[in-house]
């Protein structure tokens, strides 16, 4: 993760560069006066507002206009992560704000959701404060920000979506529409005359060969890839 703005940089013309707006997006209190004190502290950096929840966080963008705004993807006490859909609206009501999603959270699964939702970054909460303000700085400037970990998730992702179209073999396209109608495995190997220990094994290499980590979301991307 990197950028070339550093704090106190001028232009050519020595016109001070802005600090970046950011905004913080956390259910707990207590983490974001945390996460605000530790980036105050940083020239480059300005805290301009912080939220709590979907809703709340909506309407300090409107109110703030940030640069960036930093989002945990756990928002609620519920079981969906509410932050997936911060990231997809702010992404299609304020396409010129970044979203980087800060979080407990490493799977796979919602690394690749974040993404698709139109988040530009993925970093873990372990992350210390230099490496958070350099992800800052890349997704402001219209690049990218991902920690080792969530970016070896996305490369396997975008490698097995585009072989998936030439390495799927026809039984594992079968298997594939047949999840897609609701089938259990025990009936999917019913009527394929295979067992179902082969069954599952066809449907492990379709989850491998399309980058994803549930049956569901292989139906998904092959349904998106016209594979089915």
């Amino acid at each position: 993760m990197s950028t070339d703005n550093t704090a106190g940089d001028t232009t050519s013309r020595g016109k001070q560069v802005r600090p970046i707006r950011t905004l913080l997006v956390d259910d707990h209190a207590l983490l974001r006066e945390g996460m605000r004190s530790l980036l105050e502290r940083e020239e480059v950096v300005e805290v301009v507002g912080e939220a709590g929840s979907h809703d709340a966080a909506l309407a300090e963008v409107n109110a703030c206009r940030p640069d960036v705004v930093v989002v945990d993807l756990k928002l609620s006490a519920g079981t969906e992560y509410e932050g997936l859909r911060l990231i997809k609206d702010i992404a299609q009501r304020h396409p010129e704000v970044a979203a980087l999603v800060l979080t407990t959270f490493l799977d796979d699964d919602l690394v690749v959701r974040a993404v698709r939702a139109g988040a530009r970054g993925y970093v873990v909460k372990d992350v210390d404060t230099t490496e958070l303000v350099r992800a800052i700085q890349a997704v402001s400037t219209g690049g990218s920000a991902f920690d080792p970990r969530s970016a070896a998730v996305v490369l396997r992702t975008v490698s097995g979506e585009a072989e998936a179209t030439e390495t799927l073999s026809d039984r594992e396209r079968e298997v594939l529409r047949l999840l897609a109608d609701g089938m259990s495995n025990k009936r999917i190997g019913e009527t394929l005359y295979i067992s179902e220990s082969t069954v599952k094994f066809h449907i492990r290499n379709i989850i491998r060969k399309l980058g994803v980590s549930k049956r569901t979301d292989a139906v998904y991307i092959a349904s998106k890839r016209g594979l089915i």
